[in-house]
């Protein structure tokens, strides 16, 4: 009986172990891409930052410039989400903490309007998908972002706010900080409301010479402001993904560690008390034998 029960402690060991070579594979593989993403998403920033400070600047100067991107419409009917998830799982709560935080904008929006979900990712996919539905979805992008995939979404998200399918759209990403910490962001991008010029500096507000005029370039500007804005949001969930999932194979290698420690001394617990009851049957025979002598 005994026997049994060690065997039984050694194939639980060995399945843990197997899963522990998994999960420590599983990690080194997403510190290596993480490297890359994370390298990406700083690298974007600058050009966002940019471009949102230049859309400041021409706002300033075009007046009475007219685009169906730049319209604040007073009857809001239907509002949509971009919600940007991974593909995959065993990423810790990185999926659900951009869900939840989806659900609670939309919960917290109090107007009697409709809400639409254009979902980025199989997870998002899936999880309004049983609630309701998606109004589009885009999935198995693949771990390289590029910006054809983000143009792609911004041309959709246009398109429906220009036939007034929606009238304003916001983007749920996580923003990127480092390794174990990835801040579920809820950003307004459509309509575009240009950067404000409050706690500007003087130097900010030189006077620029604009060729062919800063209308025609704010025009031109707008519908790459918001593939940006996209582009933007899926690096920085590209990061944030990889960087949970790093952090949860970590976690789930070490635990797999401290579990095959806590069977292994419970295996030894047992084979010594299989040993010491053997020992005890030895010596319990023995002495039979010699009161049967005497």
């Amino acid at each position: 009986m005994a026997g049994a029960g060690v065997r039984e402690f050694k194939r639980r060991i060995r399945s843990v172990s197997n899963t522990q070579q998994i999960t420590k594979a599983m990690k080194m593989v997403a510190a290596a891409k993480l490297r890359r993403a994370q390298e990406r998403a700083e690298a974007a920033r600058p050009y966002t930052d940019t471009l949102q400070d230049t859309l400041s600047r021409l706002a300033g100067v075009a007046f009475d410039i007219s685009h169906p991107l730049l319209e604040k419409r007073e009857d809001v009917r239907k509002v949509g989400y971009i919600v940007i998830t991974a593909d995959k799982g065993l990423c810790g709560a990185y999926n659900t903490n951009i869900i939840r935080a989806a659900v609670n904008a939309m919960e917290e929006d109090t107007r009697d309007i409709e809400k639409g979900i254009i979902a980025v990712g199989r997870k998002s996919r899936d999880f309004f998908r049983k609630r309701g539905g998606v109004d589009a979805e885009f999935v198995n992008l693949g771990d390289n972002t590029n910006y054809a995939d983000a143009r792609e979404i911004g041309q959709y998200i246009i398109n429906a706010y220009e036939n007034e399918e929606l009238d304003e759209v916001y983007v749920v990403y996580a923003h990127f900080v480092n390794v174990i910490r990835q801040i579920p962001t809820v950003t307004k991008i459509l309509p575009i409301e240009p950067p404000g010029s409050e706690e500007k500096t003087e130097e900010y507000f030189v006077e620029y010479i604009y060729e062919p005029s800063a209308e025609e370039i704010l025009l031109s500007l707008l519908p790459r402001y918001i593939g940006s804005q996209i582009f933007h949001a899926m690096l920085e969930g590209k990061a944030s993904e990889f960087g949970a999932r790093m952090t949860a194979m970590g976690n789930a290698t070490e635990n797999a560690g401290e579990i095959i420690d806590a069977l292994t001394m419970e295996m030894n617990k047992v084979r010594q008390a299989a040993i010491t009851d053997e020992i005890l049957d030895i010596v319990g025979g023995a002495e039979a034998l010699n009161k049967g002598g005497k």
